[in-house]
């Protein structure tokens, strides 16, 4: 199921969401079939009354930081407080080609968006704010309106390699853990590094450069293959050949859940307890049938 682009499509998805008991309502950032993110998730917000709303995640090369910040504590104001603050280097390299904005090497996307974040947290808190770096300058900037959570809504960062990883690790309330995006699409190299001894490592990462606030930080997946059956096998083999990996591979990623739903919920319970993984979304195509998980999980 891809999400609606109508507008009663789209409330309708966010109820349907908020009904069978899920915490977040998500969507991606990106230029091609999709709704822009900033007034879809607003009319998200609008259509419910506690479902959190965030992008997973805001593209930093795709706005200015400044005019982002004003959005984002714009966004957390009018949902009374609900917004989830996700961003990112950037990765998709379509969205680049098509738009002509350059697609800088990756280097230069990681300084971009540290400096990005520095900048939206700082604009985010009270008073008057400056920043002077070699990607940004910001001059006596006094934001309106702040946003209600504070010191600002909780931040989302994501990534695969060490760098943006340790950023996040030092920076993030939820760090989500992601496959390489190096080449700019998804395809076998990416899946390749969603192994679940790829995931132990970078796990690692985030402990290692997070030191004593680990405890603060949320763990967040993003699973991409989802497929709740009494025929896990013959899934997950499916799945292997769609997208020309070992079938191995799929049934041990942590970005895999298949399986009954005492099974995935299981998975779940295990991820948690091993790896530290207590947020984890499931894509528009999974919202009724992933529903009994949510339900089974719901205050555990």
């Amino acid at each position: 199921m891809a999400a609606p682009y109508d507008a009663k499509g789209w409330v309708d998805l966010a109820r349907q969401v908020e009904d069978l008991g899920y915490s977040t309502f998500t969507m991606p950032d990106h230029f091609n079939q999709q709704l822009a993110p900033v007034p879809a998730l607003m009319t998200a917000a609008a259509a419910t009354e506690r479902l959190r709303i965030g992008a997973l995640v805001f593209d930093n090369d795709y706005k200015h930081p400044v005019v982002l910040a004003k959005e984002l504590a714009t966004m957390d104001v009018l949902s009374d407080g609900r917004l989830e603050l996700g961003i990112g280097a950037g990765w998709m390299a379509s969205d680049y080609e098509a738009s002509g904005i350059p697609y800088d090497p990756p280097g230069v996307r990681l300084d971009r968006f540290e400096e990005a974040v520095a900048v939206i947290k700082g604009i985010l808190s009270e008073g008057p704010f400056s920043f002077a770096g070699r990607h940004y300058s910001i001059t006596d900037y006094d934001g309106a309106p702040l946003p209600i959570q504070r010191p600002h809504p909780p931040l989302l960062i994501g990534g695969g390699g060490p760098r943006v990883l340790s950023i996040a690790a030092r920076e993030a309330n939820i760090v989500g853990i992601n496959g390489t995006m190096t080449t700019g699409s998804i395809g076998p190299e990416a899946l390749a590094t969603m192994s679940y001894e790829t995931v132990v490592d970078r796990i690692g990462v985030v402990r290692q450069a997070a030191g004593s606030r680990i405890d603060d930080i949320e763990l967040n997946i993003r699973a991409f293959f989802v497929s709740v059956t009494e025929d896990a096998a013959t899934a997950i083999d499916n799945m292997a050949a769609w997208v020309k990996v070992e079938p191995a591979l799929i049934a041990e990623s942590p970005f895999a859940l298949v399986g009954t739903v005492s099974e995935i919920t299981a998975t779940l319970v295990r991820r948690r307890e091993e790896l530290g993984f207590s947020y984890v979304i499931v894509g528009p195509g999974e919202v009724e049938s992933f529903a009994p998980v949510v339900a089974a999980l719901t205050g555990t």
